[in-house]
């Protein structure tokens, strides 16, 4: 048993914020079906599907990982007959996500206001660059762009240096949890209310959001984060610093993270009275760095985390995706995981979400495109096989 088992969601997402909402739920049990354009599939099935080392069969890592446990069926939504087929699919439906661009569910004529018509109870959410209200709209989004309106890429990356985008693509993973979440939280809200509600979510809201405290503390002082590349405003040392293979970065937050730091890297001058002080190594940062990439130069970085660790000195390395999906703990805690697709393995990121009673831990198979038609068509809609065979010669599935 999952959590999400008798929930049912049309999932009409594609590229990555949207999706990635979608696998989520779909992993906590919800029988997420994609809704696809006929012939070619949603933009997404596009990715990789030629690279031989990154597909299996035409379908690409991307679906692999983000359609995983998901059914497909193929549906035109802009003709009359499809979108009449797609209101019968939501009177049987619990959700319907998209994250379609400001307007599309306007022409499409999928707004929530039309669809609850149809099922009061159902819930939609909307996974937008910029939300769909207020007057920036209808500008178009993808990660980087959030990312730039948030102000996060201002102070990442080397001061004076061209500002630097997150590697990890934040604005949509951050976009499609927090639809994840919105979901979640409207199916409680209506084992209260018994009615369905919309769900509005703006990447560059969840930007916003991460400012957190930092925000709070600029909305009170008018004072802006310094940008410090991999450094901390308020405590050092915090950064990367070289050892004889790998980065390592140290975080520091108090003086006795620090004495217990360099007592292990052995330089007494690290130990003079002053440099004990926080505020004394904030105004003196320069200095400090130089003296303390002079020691760790000296280890090899496993040799020294391993000393390191032993003292509770918070810190890690800066790992390539090698090691960082071979790391033990990541292994351990069931973050690397293997899917199936037509008879061939693979492996991918596991589900983040560890619960005890219904765990998330298993994972079927992405769906080829279509894949499901008759199961949900017939079985769900109980159409015939006669009219199957009338949609199709007229494209609509």
């Amino acid at each position: 048993m999952k959590a999400l088992d008798g929930i049912r969601m049309l999932d009409l997402t594609q590229f990555l914020a949207g999706p990635h909402a979608g696998m989520m739920l779909a992993d906590f049990g919800a029988e997420t079906i994609m809704v696809e354009p006929p012939g070619t599939g949603v933009a997404t099935r596009a990715v990789y599907e030629k690279d031989p080392e990154a597909s299996i069969d035409g379908v690409g890592a991307n679906v692999l990982t983000q359609c995983r446990g998901k059914k497909s069926v193929t549906l035109d939504l802009k003709q009359p007959e499809g979108l009449q087929i797609f209101y019968e699919l939501v009177k049987h439906c619990d959700v319907v996500l998209n994250n379609f661009r400001p307007g599309v569910i306007e022409r499409l004529k999928i707004t929530y206001e039309e669809l609850r018509e149809i099922n009061p109870r159902i819930i939609t959410c909307s996974i937008t660059g910029f939300g769909r209200t207020g007057p920036g709209m209808n500008r178009s989004a993808y990660d980087m762009v959030a990312q730039g309106y948030s102000g996060g890429m201002s102070i990442t990356g080397e001061p004076g240096r061209v500002p630097i985008r997150a590697g990890l693509p934040f604005g949509d993973m951050v976009g499609g949890l927090l639809g994840t979440i919105g979901v979640l939280t409207a199916l409680q809200a209506r084992e209260r209310t018994g009615e369905g509600q919309d769900v509005d979510i703006s990447m560059l809201d969840g930007q916003i959001s991460m400012w957190n405290h930092i925000g709070t503390y600029f909305l009170m002082t008018g004072k802006a984060q310094p940008h410090l590349g991999n450094e901390h405003f308020l405590h050092m040392p915090y950064g990367a610093y070289p050892t004889k293979d790998l980065f390592l970065v140290v975080a520091c937050v108090s003086d006795k993270m620090y004495r217990d730091f360099v007592e292990v890297l052995g330089n007494p001058v690290l130990l003079e009275q002053q440099r004990l002080d926080r505020y004394w190594r904030l105004e003196h940062r320069a200095e400090m760095n130089r003296l303390i990439e002079a020691e760790t130069q000296k280890w090899h970085c496993d040799e020294l985390l391993e000393k390191l660790q032993a003292r509770g000195v918070p810190c890690g390395p800066v790992n390539d995706m090698e090691r960082a999906f071979s790391d033990p703990q990541v292994l351990a805690r069931n973050m690397v995981v293997e899917g199936e697709f037509h008879g061939k393995t693979y492996r991918m990121p596991g589900n983040p979400v560890k619960m005890s009673g219904t765990p998330s831990e298993t994972f079927g198979p992405a769906p080829a495109l279509g894949e499901h038609n008759e199961e949900v068509y017939q079985g769900l809609l109980k159409k015939s096989a006669a009219e199957l065979d009338g949609l199709r010669s007229k494209g609509l599935i």
